[in-house]
């Protein structure tokens, strides 16, 4: 089986779907499938999440959104594939590969990772309310299977009216990776986030809550680890100082073995997000068998079922409530909850496990058959 990805960057400051499309692909690969992407490059290798023969790199158009790329064309019309999947939406390498498969009648599907979601059709909203009926909408509805990651996420595409078959299957990570170590550099306990600082991860929430539960602690602190546009994190710095907390750290962007550390040194981790596809970050603390705090603005419920954190209401409230439950834990039922976490990423989100329900789909949709139980 022959298949070929695109989305419009592997760079590691790309986020969560480009994460997450990787691991998709290298999970797919270990299993037999001849899975290659092609994508938009910078040219500086060092600034990829991942490198090899079966990455196309192809020139960045000087107009990133949907700007026309004879390069991109050019490589579809001289390879051959049985199958296309499009991660991500409203850019050309997405739509570029739905226009082709249609002409070519080959079946193509599209993984919109979170961004047909309310909150994120609100963005840049005047350049989707247009590209939606003009692209956009037709690239979905032909699409052979939309690929959700999680039931909300399944809903939202069905409210927008579409009717064709939905996928649904989580993200993956690889669990291989070790489980707590301690990682603790200031002698503190620390309560964290990590990731893409913008409105929409409701980060102000974090900060206001912890000026009621742990600023006049000095044990604990309260890291972010990230960053985002300059005049966000200057308006998150000055709210800080305007509840006068002085045990916060911004510790910029980071990666490799500085944002390990980082990570490994948190004792949890809070994802206050107003809306959330699927939340990377999640997986990536539980792994690592640390507890975490989800509003409900993500889709992790399994928190709460599987004792592994608290998925609570989005708000100041319940997350005091829930930052005060966490912060009074001894260390043994604090082990206890990261043990659940790293058992629940395990059984469910290895790379192995994701890769195969995604074979599962590509089989399916290649050569019929009996539908998969996770397909809508």
């Amino acid at each position: 089986m022959k298949v070929l990805h695109s989305i419009s960057g592997l760079n590691l400051s790309s986020g969560g779907p480009s994460l997450c499309t990787w691991s998709l692909i290298s999970g797919l690969r270990n299993a037999g499938i001849q899975a290659e992407i092609v994508t938009y490059t910078t040219g500086i290798i060092k600034d990829s999440i991942g490198h090899g023969d079966f990455v196309h790199g192809l020139p960045t158009p000087k107009y990133t959104r949907i700007g026309y790329s004879t390069q991109f064309n050019k490589f579809l019309n001289n390879n051959y594939f049985e199958l296309y999947h499009g991660n991500g939406l409203w850019q050309y390498p997405v739509h570029a590969i739905a226009v082709y498969a249609r002409k070519q009648k080959k079946p193509y599907i599209i993984t919109p990772h979170g961004m047909l979601y309310p909150e994120g059709l609100k963005k840049s909203s005047y350049f989707k309310k247009i590209a939606l009926p003009l692209y956009q909408r037709k690239d979905l509805e032909h699409a052979a299977v939309i690929h959700a990651t999680c039931n909300q996420e399944l809903q939202y595409i069905r409210d927008l009216g579409f009717t064709n078959p939905v996928a649904v299957i989580p993200n993956s990570i690889d669990i291989k990776i070790s489980s707590k170590t301690e990682g603790h550099t200031t002698g503190k306990k620390q309560v964290g986030f990590i990731g893409r600082f913008a409105p929409i991860k409701n980060i102000e929430n974090l900060i206001i809550s912890w000026a009621e539960t742990g600023k006049n602690i000095p044990d604990w602190e309260l890291v972010f680890i990230g960053n985002g546009d300059p005049s966000y994190v200057i308006k998150l710095e000055l709210l800080a100082s305007k509840h006068q907390i002085e045990n916060i750290v911004f510790t910029g962007f980071l990666q490799g073995e500085e944002k390990e550390k980082a990570l490994q040194s948190l004792s949890f981790l809070v994802l206050p997000s107003k809306s959330e596809n699927f939340g990377m970050v999640v997986p990536e603390a539980l792994i690592r068998e640390i507890p975490v705090i989800a509003s409900k603005g993500t889709p992790w419920e399994e928190l709460n079922t599987n004792n592994a954190g608290w998925w609570i209401e989005i708000g100041i409230e319940p997350l005091v409530g829930a930052l005060k439950q966490a912060m009074q834990m001894s260390e043994n039922e604090r082990q206890l909850m990261g043990l659940n976490g790293r058992k629940l990423v395990e059984e469910n989100y290895s790379i192995e496990s994701v890769a195969q329900k995604m074979i599962q789909l590509y089989e399916w949709i290649l050569n019929g058959g009996e539908k998969p139980e996770f397909v809508d």
